[in-house]
């Protein structure tokens, strides 16, 4: 295996920096997205519910567009919420249209205790274009 390529969006919020970590990584063919939040550029949480999971999602798509992907490119989605009542139902009703066309990604949803101050988090796996390893 090859080393690994980071994948940063155009404008990254102060987490990855503050905690040491890559937004995403390349590897045979596919995009490994670090967990994304409803985080500001300065890394704070949006305080309503419903604005941070519209922020987690819009930090997912700048992280994707960074490897010349799309939603419709996610094959995996991994949910985390540290109040699942709550969450679960405003994801539902807004989330399949972000993923675009049918089949819609594989999607598992657990509820967390702990999520650093964040009440969503959502993790995908995305197919690169044309196969590639770099963008």
């Amino acid at each position: 295996m090859g080393k690994r390529s980071a994948v940063f969006p155009a404008a990254p919020h102060a987490l990855y920096a503050e905690h040491g970590y890559s937004p995403a990584i390349r590897a045979n063919g596919l995009l490994f997205v670090s967990g994304q939040v409803g985080a500001r550029s300065d890394g704070t949480p949006e305080p309503d519910l419903a604005d941070e999971v519209a922020l987690a999602f819009a930090n997912l798509t700048a992280v994707l567009a960074g490897a010349g992907c799309t939603p419709a490119d996610v094959v995996d989605v991994q949910i985390f919420t540290t109040d699942p009542e709550a969450v679960l139902p405003l994801l539902f009703a807004h989330h399949p249209a972000y993923w675009g066309d049918a089949p819609l990604p594989a999607l598992t949803a657990t509820g967390v205790t702990w999520l650093a101050g964040f009440r969503f988090e959502l993790k995908v796996v995305a197919r690169l274009p044309d196969n590639g390893e770099t963008a």
